[in-house]
Protein backbone atom coordinates (compact mmCIF):
# COMPACT_ATOMS: atom_id res chain seq x y z
CA UNK A 1 0.00 0.00 0.00
CA UNK A 2 0.96 3.46 -0.91
CA UNK A 3 2.50 5.29 2.13
CA UNK A 4 3.47 9.48 2.69
CA UNK A 5 5.49 10.91 5.37
CA UNK A 6 3.40 13.76 7.03
CA UNK A 7 5.65 16.49 8.93
CA UNK A 8 3.12 17.77 11.91
CA UNK A 9 4.63 20.99 12.40
CA UNK A 10 4.40 22.37 16.40
CA UNK A 11 2.84 25.70 16.00
CA UNK A 12 4.26 28.48 18.31
CA UNK A 13 2.27 29.61 21.70
CA UNK A 14 1.28 32.51 22.25
CA UNK A 15 3.95 32.92 25.31
CA UNK A 16 6.95 31.83 23.13
CA UNK A 17 10.00 33.49 25.17
CA UNK A 18 14.20 33.57 26.04
CA UNK A 19 14.32 31.97 29.48
CA UNK A 20 17.61 29.72 28.48
CA UNK A 21 16.46 27.16 30.43
CA UNK A 22 17.84 24.54 28.35
CA UNK A 23 21.52 23.89 29.90
CA UNK A 24 23.21 21.98 27.18
CA UNK A 25 21.47 23.73 24.28
CA UNK A 26 24.31 26.57 23.44
CA UNK A 27 21.36 28.48 21.56
CA UNK A 28 19.30 28.83 24.43
CA UNK A 29 21.25 29.74 27.02
CA UNK A 30 22.87 32.26 24.70
CA UNK A 31 19.58 34.11 24.02
CA UNK A 32 18.35 33.67 27.74
CA UNK A 33 16.19 37.30 28.73
CA UNK A 34 16.10 38.38 25.03
CA UNK A 35 13.21 39.78 24.21
CA UNK A 36 10.74 37.65 21.71
CA UNK A 37 8.03 37.82 18.90
CA UNK A 38 5.69 35.21 19.69
CA UNK A 39 3.74 36.61 16.91
CA UNK A 40 6.38 37.02 14.11
CA UNK A 41 7.98 32.91 15.18
CA UNK A 42 4.03 31.66 15.10
CA UNK A 43 4.23 33.37 11.49
CA UNK A 44 7.38 32.38 10.36
CA UNK A 45 6.49 28.32 11.29
CA UNK A 46 3.42 28.79 9.59
CA UNK A 47 5.03 30.35 6.23
CA UNK A 48 7.49 26.93 6.49
CA UNK A 49 4.10 24.72 6.55
CA UNK A 50 2.33 26.85 3.95
CA UNK A 51 5.78 25.95 1.27
CA UNK A 52 6.38 22.38 2.12
CA UNK A 53 2.17 22.18 1.48
CA UNK A 54 2.89 24.07 -1.71
CA UNK A 55 5.30 21.06 -2.89
CA UNK A 56 2.87 18.71 -2.97
CA UNK A 57 3.88 17.25 0.42
CA UNK A 58 1.52 16.36 3.28
CA UNK A 59 1.59 18.67 6.26
CA UNK A 60 0.07 18.78 9.63
CA UNK A 61 -0.53 20.56 12.35
CA UNK A 62 0.63 20.03 15.91
CA UNK A 63 -1.22 22.74 18.62
CA UNK A 64 0.47 24.03 21.42
CA UNK A 65 0.22 23.68 25.13
CA UNK A 66 -1.72 25.75 27.70
CA UNK A 67 0.99 28.54 29.55
CA UNK A 68 1.41 29.34 32.17
CA UNK A 69 1.06 25.84 33.73
CA UNK A 70 -1.14 26.78 36.61
CA UNK A 71 -1.81 23.40 37.69
CA UNK A 72 1.99 22.60 38.71
CA UNK A 73 2.02 26.19 40.17
CA UNK A 74 -0.31 25.33 42.83
CA UNK A 75 1.30 21.89 43.25
CA UNK A 76 4.02 23.95 44.17
CA UNK A 77 2.28 25.47 46.80
CA UNK A 78 1.29 28.89 45.52
CA UNK A 79 -2.65 29.47 46.22
CA UNK A 80 -5.51 31.69 45.09
CA UNK A 81 -7.08 33.02 42.06
CA UNK A 82 -5.04 32.61 38.85
CA UNK A 83 -3.96 35.93 38.95
CA UNK A 84 -2.61 36.04 42.80
CA UNK A 85 -0.58 32.44 41.80
CA UNK A 86 1.15 34.71 38.89
CA UNK A 87 1.80 37.52 41.50
CA UNK A 88 3.10 35.29 43.80
CA UNK A 89 5.45 33.59 41.39
CA UNK A 90 6.38 36.11 40.21
CA UNK A 91 7.70 37.62 43.37
CA UNK A 92 8.83 34.30 44.66
CA UNK A 93 11.01 33.04 42.51
CA UNK A 94 10.17 34.84 38.71
CA UNK A 95 12.47 31.84 36.77
CA UNK A 96 9.97 28.92 37.80
CA UNK A 97 7.21 31.04 36.65
CA UNK A 98 9.12 31.36 33.29
CA UNK A 99 9.39 28.20 33.43
CA UNK A 100 5.86 27.74 33.69
CA UNK A 101 5.06 30.31 31.03
CA UNK A 102 7.71 27.82 28.55
CA UNK A 103 6.65 27.42 24.69
CA UNK A 104 8.86 24.63 24.39
CA UNK A 105 6.33 21.96 22.73
CA UNK A 106 6.65 24.25 19.77
CA UNK A 107 9.50 21.40 19.21
CA UNK A 108 7.14 18.63 17.85
CA UNK A 109 10.65 16.31 17.01
CA UNK A 110 10.68 15.93 20.86
CA UNK A 111 6.53 15.31 21.56
CA UNK A 112 7.26 11.40 21.05
CA UNK A 113 8.58 8.46 18.99
CA UNK A 114 6.28 7.15 16.05
CA UNK A 115 6.79 3.60 14.94
CA UNK A 116 4.58 2.99 11.07
CA UNK A 117 2.86 0.49 10.73
CA UNK A 118 4.67 -1.03 8.40
CA UNK A 119 7.03 -1.53 11.15
CA UNK A 120 5.38 -3.16 13.77
CA UNK A 121 3.72 -7.09 14.63
CA UNK A 122 0.32 -5.37 15.08
CA UNK A 123 0.24 -3.71 11.94
CA UNK A 124 -0.34 -0.27 14.34
CA UNK A 125 1.07 3.14 13.86
CA UNK A 126 2.15 3.24 17.58
CA UNK A 127 3.21 6.58 19.47
CA UNK A 128 4.78 7.21 22.71
CA UNK A 129 4.78 10.72 23.98
CA UNK A 130 8.50 11.83 25.84
CA UNK A 131 8.74 12.18 29.09
CA UNK A 132 11.30 15.04 28.78
CA UNK A 133 12.12 14.59 32.56
CA UNK A 134 15.84 16.13 31.81
CA UNK A 135 14.18 19.37 32.21
CA UNK A 136 11.48 20.58 34.54
CA UNK A 137 9.77 23.09 31.91
CA UNK A 138 9.90 19.72 28.78
CA UNK A 139 8.67 17.40 31.98
CA UNK A 140 5.44 19.62 32.04
CA UNK A 141 4.60 18.27 28.50
CA UNK A 142 3.37 14.29 27.96
CA UNK A 143 -0.01 14.07 29.08
CA UNK A 144 -1.26 17.08 27.28
CA UNK A 145 1.18 15.68 24.39
CA UNK A 146 -0.80 12.02 24.65
CA UNK A 147 -4.00 13.81 24.84
CA UNK A 148 -2.88 15.77 21.94
CA UNK A 149 -1.83 12.88 19.98
CA UNK A 150 -5.07 11.13 21.14
CA UNK A 151 -7.44 13.74 19.40
CA UNK A 152 -5.63 14.21 16.07
CA UNK A 153 -5.18 9.86 15.82
CA UNK A 154 -8.19 8.67 17.06
CA UNK A 155 -8.92 5.55 15.24
CA UNK A 156 -8.10 2.38 17.45
CA UNK A 157 -8.69 0.53 14.51
CA UNK A 158 -5.17 2.02 12.83
CA UNK A 159 -3.43 3.90 16.07
CA UNK A 160 -1.83 2.59 19.60
CA UNK A 161 -1.17 4.87 21.76
CA UNK A 162 1.36 4.61 25.15
CA UNK A 163 1.55 6.27 28.44
CA UNK A 164 4.93 7.94 28.89
CA UNK A 165 7.71 6.55 30.31
CA UNK A 166 8.54 6.48 34.25
CA UNK A 167 9.28 10.16 34.78
CA UNK A 168 12.82 10.20 36.07
CA UNK A 169 16.92 9.72 34.89
CA UNK A 170 16.96 6.40 34.44
CA UNK A 171 14.30 6.22 31.63
CA UNK A 172 14.84 9.70 30.11
CA UNK A 173 13.12 9.63 26.57
CA UNK A 174 13.50 12.47 24.12
CA UNK A 175 11.44 11.41 21.58
CA UNK A 176 12.06 11.34 17.81
CA UNK A 177 14.78 13.84 17.66
CA UNK A 178 17.12 11.02 18.98
CA UNK A 179 15.22 8.12 16.49
CA UNK A 180 15.69 7.85 12.46
CA UNK A 181 14.14 5.79 10.23
CA UNK A 182 16.07 3.86 6.85
CA UNK A 183 13.92 2.17 4.14
CA UNK A 184 13.43 1.97 0.05
CA UNK A 185 9.92 4.05 0.58
CA UNK A 186 7.90 5.34 3.35
CA UNK A 187 5.86 2.06 2.47
CA UNK A 188 8.04 -0.51 3.22
CA UNK A 189 9.29 -2.05 6.26
CA UNK A 190 11.96 0.66 8.11
CA UNK A 191 15.48 -0.15 10.31
CA UNK A 192 14.61 2.19 13.20
CA UNK A 193 17.53 3.50 14.77
CA UNK A 194 17.58 4.40 18.00
CA UNK A 195 20.28 6.78 19.53
CA UNK A 196 20.67 7.05 23.22
CA UNK A 197 23.70 9.26 25.00
CA UNK A 198 24.31 7.07 28.06
CA UNK A 199 23.42 4.11 29.49
CA UNK A 200 21.49 3.96 33.06
CA UNK A 201 22.28 0.51 33.38
CA UNK A 202 25.39 -0.05 32.42
CA UNK A 203 28.41 1.98 34.21
CA UNK A 204 31.19 0.68 31.47
CA UNK A 205 29.01 3.18 28.50
CA UNK A 206 31.38 6.20 28.04
CA UNK A 207 28.93 9.65 29.41
CA UNK A 208 29.42 13.11 28.45
CA UNK A 209 31.22 15.28 31.39
CA UNK A 210 29.59 18.74 30.70
CA UNK A 211 26.64 18.49 29.55
CA UNK A 212 23.39 15.78 29.98
CA UNK A 213 22.82 12.88 27.82
CA UNK A 214 19.25 12.90 27.71
CA UNK A 215 18.12 10.04 25.87
CA UNK A 216 18.76 6.73 27.86
CA UNK A 217 19.67 3.44 26.14
CA UNK A 218 16.82 1.84 28.68
CA UNK A 219 14.09 4.58 27.52
CA UNK A 220 15.05 3.45 23.99
CA UNK A 221 14.63 -0.31 24.38
CA UNK A 222 11.62 0.22 26.21
CA UNK A 223 9.67 2.20 23.23
CA UNK A 224 11.41 -0.53 20.95
CA UNK A 225 9.59 -3.03 23.43
CA UNK A 226 5.92 -0.71 23.69
CA UNK A 227 6.16 -0.29 19.58
CA UNK A 228 6.08 -3.91 19.32
CA UNK A 229 9.40 -3.67 16.64
CA UNK A 230 10.39 -7.06 15.15
CA UNK A 231 14.04 -7.46 16.37
CA UNK A 232 15.64 -7.13 12.56
CA UNK A 233 14.01 -3.86 12.48
CA UNK A 234 15.93 -1.98 15.41
CA UNK A 235 19.17 -0.85 15.84
CA UNK A 236 20.61 1.19 19.19
CA UNK A 237 23.72 3.55 18.72
CA UNK A 238 25.54 5.76 21.28
CA UNK A 239 25.93 9.24 20.32
CA UNK A 240 29.43 10.52 20.38
CA UNK A 241 29.52 12.17 24.17
CA UNK A 242 32.32 14.24 23.11
CA UNK A 243 29.89 16.32 20.82
CA UNK A 244 27.27 16.82 23.40
CA UNK A 245 29.78 18.08 25.94
CA UNK A 246 29.86 20.64 22.80
CA UNK A 247 26.41 21.82 22.83
CA UNK A 248 25.02 18.80 20.65
CA UNK A 249 22.05 17.76 23.17
CA UNK A 250 20.41 15.78 20.65
CA UNK A 251 21.18 13.75 17.89
CA UNK A 252 19.07 15.58 15.43
CA UNK A 253 21.71 18.23 15.95
CA UNK A 254 24.13 15.82 14.08
CA UNK A 255 22.09 13.50 11.90
CA UNK A 256 19.38 13.26 10.10
CA UNK A 257 17.77 10.10 7.83
CA UNK A 258 14.89 9.89 5.31
CA UNK A 259 14.47 7.20 3.27
CA UNK A 260 17.96 5.55 2.48
CA UNK A 261 19.69 8.41 2.97
CA UNK A 262 21.45 9.14 6.29
CA UNK A 263 23.46 12.66 6.47
CA UNK A 264 24.97 12.65 9.83
CA UNK A 265 28.81 14.60 10.76
CA UNK A 266 32.27 12.59 11.14
CA UNK A 267 31.81 12.90 15.24
CA UNK A 268 28.27 11.88 15.05
CA UNK A 269 28.34 8.53 17.04
CA UNK A 270 30.43 7.39 19.61
CA UNK A 271 33.01 4.29 17.82
CA UNK A 272 31.77 5.58 13.94
CA UNK A 273 33.21 3.64 11.58
CA UNK A 274 32.10 0.52 13.60
CA UNK A 275 28.06 1.85 14.16
CA UNK A 276 27.98 2.71 10.05
CA UNK A 277 29.15 -0.61 9.42
CA UNK A 278 26.21 -1.49 11.92
CA UNK A 279 24.00 0.44 10.21
CA UNK A 280 25.23 -0.88 6.62
CA UNK A 281 24.64 -4.28 7.61
CA UNK A 282 20.88 -3.99 9.43
CA UNK A 283 19.65 -1.67 6.56
CA UNK A 284 16.90 -3.89 4.93
CA UNK A 285 16.14 -1.90 1.74
CA UNK A 286 17.04 -2.90 -1.37
CA UNK A 287 17.83 0.61 -2.84
CA UNK A 288 21.89 1.60 -2.85
CA UNK A 289 21.74 3.25 0.98
CA UNK A 290 23.81 6.60 1.00
CA UNK A 291 25.63 7.60 3.75
CA UNK A 292 26.83 11.45 3.20
CA UNK A 293 29.47 11.93 6.05
CA UNK A 294 30.44 15.46 6.40
CA UNK A 295 34.17 16.19 7.27
CA UNK A 296 34.82 18.38 10.17
CA UNK A 297 37.53 19.64 8.32
CA UNK A 298 34.99 20.80 5.83
CA UNK A 299 32.17 21.91 8.89
CA UNK A 300 33.03 21.92 12.36
CA UNK A 301 31.17 20.92 15.49
CA UNK A 302 31.10 24.76 16.09
CA UNK A 303 29.54 25.66 12.96
CA UNK A 304 27.05 22.57 12.48
CA UNK A 305 25.42 23.70 16.20
CA UNK A 306 25.38 27.27 15.33
CA UNK A 307 24.11 26.97 12.02
CA UNK A 308 22.00 23.70 12.75
CA UNK A 309 22.87 21.83 9.26
CA UNK A 310 21.77 18.77 10.63
CA UNK A 311 18.65 20.01 12.32
CA UNK A 312 17.21 20.47 8.98
CA UNK A 313 14.86 18.61 7.19
CA UNK A 314 15.66 15.78 4.56
CA UNK A 315 12.10 15.41 2.47
CA UNK A 316 11.55 12.70 -0.67
CA UNK A 317 9.42 14.99 -3.57
CA UNK A 318 7.14 13.16 -5.85
CA UNK A 319 10.44 12.20 -8.21
CA UNK A 320 11.84 10.41 -5.19
CA UNK A 321 14.39 13.21 -5.36
CA UNK A 322 15.20 14.59 -1.83
CA UNK A 323 15.06 18.29 -1.03
CA UNK A 324 17.42 19.84 2.10
CA UNK A 325 15.31 22.44 4.26
CA UNK A 326 17.38 24.27 6.10
CA UNK A 327 17.51 27.25 8.41
CA UNK A 328 18.89 30.94 6.70
CA UNK A 329 21.52 30.05 9.38
CA UNK A 330 22.84 27.85 7.27
CA UNK A 331 23.26 30.18 4.07
CA UNK A 332 25.01 32.70 5.88
CA UNK A 333 27.80 30.12 7.22
CA UNK A 334 30.00 30.11 4.28
CA UNK A 335 31.80 26.82 5.31
CA UNK A 336 28.26 25.15 5.72
CA UNK A 337 26.54 26.84 2.55
CA UNK A 338 29.80 25.53 0.57
CA UNK A 339 29.16 21.94 1.83
CA UNK A 340 25.50 22.38 0.82
CA UNK A 341 26.33 23.39 -2.86
CA UNK A 342 28.90 20.56 -3.13
CA UNK A 343 26.26 18.30 -1.38
CA UNK A 344 23.62 18.64 -3.71
CA UNK A 345 26.01 18.38 -6.95
CA UNK A 346 27.13 14.98 -5.35
CA UNK A 347 26.32 11.43 -6.17
CA UNK A 348 23.08 11.39 -3.94
CA UNK A 349 19.26 11.95 -4.00
CA UNK A 350 19.47 15.20 -2.14
CA UNK A 351 19.54 17.23 -5.32
CA UNK A 352 18.31 20.86 -4.07
CA UNK A 353 18.08 23.21 -1.09
CA UNK A 354 15.20 25.66 0.68
CA UNK A 355 16.49 27.87 3.47
CA UNK A 356 13.97 29.66 5.74
CA UNK A 357 13.80 32.20 8.04
CA UNK A 358 13.28 30.83 11.62
CA UNK A 359 15.20 32.96 13.39
CA UNK A 360 12.48 32.83 16.56
CA UNK A 361 12.80 29.44 16.97
CA UNK A 362 16.51 28.95 16.29
CA UNK A 363 17.79 31.84 18.75
CA UNK A 364 15.74 29.40 21.46
CA UNK A 365 18.13 26.65 20.22
CA UNK A 366 15.67 24.71 17.48
CA UNK A 367 15.70 24.66 13.96
CA UNK A 368 13.47 23.20 10.95
CA UNK A 369 13.50 19.45 12.17
CA UNK A 370 12.71 20.10 15.72
CA UNK A 371 9.49 21.77 14.81
CA UNK A 372 8.30 18.63 13.11
CA UNK A 373 6.81 15.36 14.41
CA UNK A 374 7.25 12.92 11.19
CA UNK A 375 4.74 10.19 10.91
CA UNK A 376 4.63 7.34 7.73
CA UNK A 377 1.00 7.01 7.48
CA UNK A 378 -0.37 4.41 4.67
CA UNK A 379 -3.67 5.58 2.75
CA UNK A 380 -6.20 4.35 5.59
CA UNK A 381 -4.18 5.55 7.88
CA UNK A 382 -3.99 8.83 6.54
CA UNK A 383 -7.61 9.28 5.79
CA UNK A 384 -8.27 8.16 9.63
CA UNK A 385 -6.62 11.46 10.46
CA UNK A 386 -8.71 14.08 12.27
CA UNK A 387 -9.25 15.97 9.24
CA UNK A 388 -8.79 19.31 10.70
CA UNK A 389 -5.13 19.31 11.93
CA UNK A 390 -4.22 18.28 7.98
CA UNK A 391 -2.94 21.49 6.45
CA UNK A 392 -4.55 23.52 3.38
CA UNK A 393 -4.53 27.09 2.02
CA UNK A 394 -7.75 27.22 3.73
CA UNK A 395 -6.35 26.69 6.96
CA UNK A 396 -3.63 28.86 6.88
CA UNK A 397 -5.60 31.86 6.50
CA UNK A 398 -7.46 30.76 8.86
CA UNK A 399 -4.27 30.16 11.74
CA UNK A 400 -2.82 33.29 10.11
CA UNK A 401 -5.65 35.19 11.02
CA UNK A 402 -5.95 33.44 14.38
CA UNK A 403 -2.16 34.50 15.25
CA UNK A 404 -3.02 38.15 14.22
CA UNK A 405 -5.89 38.65 16.64
CA UNK A 406 -4.41 36.72 19.54
CA UNK A 407 -0.42 37.11 19.89
CA UNK A 408 1.33 39.94 21.28
CA UNK A 409 4.58 41.14 19.03
CA UNK A 410 6.92 41.20 22.14
CA UNK A 411 7.31 39.37 25.29
CA UNK A 412 9.78 40.32 27.77
CA UNK A 413 10.56 39.39 31.23
CA UNK A 414 8.47 42.04 32.99
CA UNK A 415 5.21 40.93 30.65
CA UNK A 416 4.79 37.57 32.99
CA UNK A 417 3.95 39.17 36.36
CA UNK A 418 0.81 40.11 33.78
CA UNK A 419 -2.17 37.64 34.76
CA UNK A 420 -3.56 38.91 31.15
CA UNK A 421 -1.03 37.22 29.12
CA UNK A 422 -2.40 34.01 30.96
CA UNK A 423 -6.10 34.86 30.11
CA UNK A 424 -4.79 35.70 26.17
CA UNK A 425 -3.37 32.30 26.17
CA UNK A 426 -6.06 30.42 27.42
CA UNK A 427 -8.66 32.22 24.61
CA UNK A 428 -6.50 31.94 21.76
CA UNK A 429 -5.93 27.80 22.62
CA UNK A 430 -9.81 27.81 23.20
CA UNK A 431 -10.01 29.01 19.79
CA UNK A 432 -7.94 26.94 18.35
CA UNK A 433 -9.12 23.67 19.23
CA UNK A 434 -12.16 24.23 17.71
CA UNK A 435 -10.58 25.52 14.25
CA UNK A 436 -8.32 22.06 14.64
CA UNK A 437 -11.54 20.11 16.13
CA UNK A 438 -9.41 19.28 19.34
CA UNK A 439 -12.33 18.69 21.79
CA UNK A 440 -10.86 19.47 25.30
CA UNK A 441 -7.45 18.79 25.51
CA UNK A 442 -6.18 21.58 28.17
CA UNK A 443 -6.74 21.25 31.53
CA UNK A 444 -8.06 24.56 31.70
CA UNK A 445 -11.17 23.14 29.81
CA UNK A 446 -12.01 20.31 32.00
CA UNK A 447 -12.07 22.20 34.90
Amino acid sequence: MHAVEVNFDGLVGPTHNYAGLSYGNVASLSHASSHSNPKEAVLQGLEKMKAMHELGLEQGIFAPHARPDINVLKRLGFTGTDSQIIEKAFKADPVLLRACYSASAMWTANAGTISPSADTLDGKVHFTAANLNNKFHRSLEPVTTTALLKAMFNDERYFSHHTHLPAQGFFGDEGAANHNRLCDSHADTGLEIFVYGASSFNSALPKPVKFPARQSLEASQAVARLHQLKPENQLFIQQNPDVIDQGVFHNDVIAVANGNVLLCHEQAFLHQADTLKQIKQAYLGNKPLHIIEVPTNKVSITDAVSSYLFNSQLITLSDDSMILVAPKECQRNQAVHDYIQEMILADNPVQQVRFFDLRQSMQNGGGPACLRLRIALNSDELAAVNPAVRFSEEKYTQLVNWANKHYRDSLSSDDFADPMLLTESYQALDELTSLLNLGSVYPFQQE
